[in-house]
């Protein structure tokens, strides 16, 4: 295990009792958002990049969750600082998210690297979201853990179980060959997408959140839990916690990517039979 900082040693290289010139511009702004020193004086600082949007249906629930994970960072002695990023999403983003994926990792380095935060939290879980942070946070190492946003829940037409994407194609198939209607069509898609979540297929979005658990940047368990389960939301505030003592600790991605981490990723994405994109986002990270 990393050793443990001291509250000296994590003072010493932050703005809390630094007499300068940039540490007063800090204090004074912190208490212009109306926080007194005591809120934040010898705690740990902590970001929390959220990749909500009202363009991104994967990750609605993000603008509740991010007050559960505010929670757990308070409770563990830590200071919230929520950073809005980049939003990638899936259904609206054109062409492709893919063209947009090395923006949000650029993002989220510069973002950890340009203001004074300890840890982070990162937010995503559609598509190309989960390794753009991730690429980011490996780039800055700083403590980091990451919330996936979760599946959401199947989908359902005529008491018919449907699958993000594969069957969006199998019933876009039948229409086009005259087997359903388009009355049958409007209920596919009336019905295919009925909670917050990203794909419950194992499309990319749960390969890569089954990945990042696999490398160590999740709670044990998390990828897996349902955006819409009220687990989901316990686990964010515990994702809170974990990452102040993180910061203490001064666990950073570069403690937890090994070569061995790394096949324990891939192998895990082969057994899941995940997404191909995997092999894209794996070599990239």
């Amino acid at each position: 295990m990393a050793k443990r900082k001291t509250p000296e040693e994590l003072r010493s290289h932050r703005w809390y009792g630094v007499n300068d010139l940039r540490s007063f511009g800090h204090r004074s702004r912190t208490s212009q958002m109306g926080y007194s020193r005591e809120e934040y004086a010898g705690k740990p600082v902590i970001a929390i990049l959220n990749t909500w949007s009202e363009m991104n249906p994967c990750h609605t629930h993000f603008k509740q969750r991010v007050d559960e994970v505010k929670r757990g960072i308070w409770q563990a002695g830590g200071f919230p600082i929520e950073l809005p990023v980049q939003t990638l999403s899936e259904p609206f983003q054109k062409p492709t998210t893919m063209l947009y994926r090395n923006f949000l990792a650029m993002e989220a380095e510069e973002t950890l690297r340009s203001y004074p935060a300890d840890g982070v939290v990162l937010m995503g879980g559609c598509d190309k979201t989960t390794p753009a942070l991730l690429m980011g946070a490996i780039s800055m190492d700083l403590p980091a853990i990451f919330l996936p946003a979760g599946p959401m829940l199947n989908g359902n037409w005529n008491g018919r179980t449907l699958g993000s994407g594969s069957d969006t194609w199998k019933y876009w198939a039948d229409l086009r060959a005259g087997k359903i209607t388009e009355q049958d069509w409007q209920g596919v898609e009336g019905g295919i997408a009925r909670s917050p979540g990203h794909c419950m297929t194992m499309g990319t979005a749960s390969t890569m959140t089954s990945a990042a658990e696999a490398l160590g940047f999740t709670l044990p368990g998390f990828a897996s839990i349902p955006a819409a389960d009220s687990r989901h939301a316990q686990m964010s505030a515990q994702t809170g916690m974990r990452i102040v003592d993180m910061v203490w600790e001064d666990l950073k991605p570069s403690d937890l990517l090994t070569a061995a981490s790394i096949d324990n990723a891939v192998t895990t994405c082969l057994a899941l039979s995940g997404s191909t994109n995997a092999i894209v986002h794996m070599i990239a990270l």
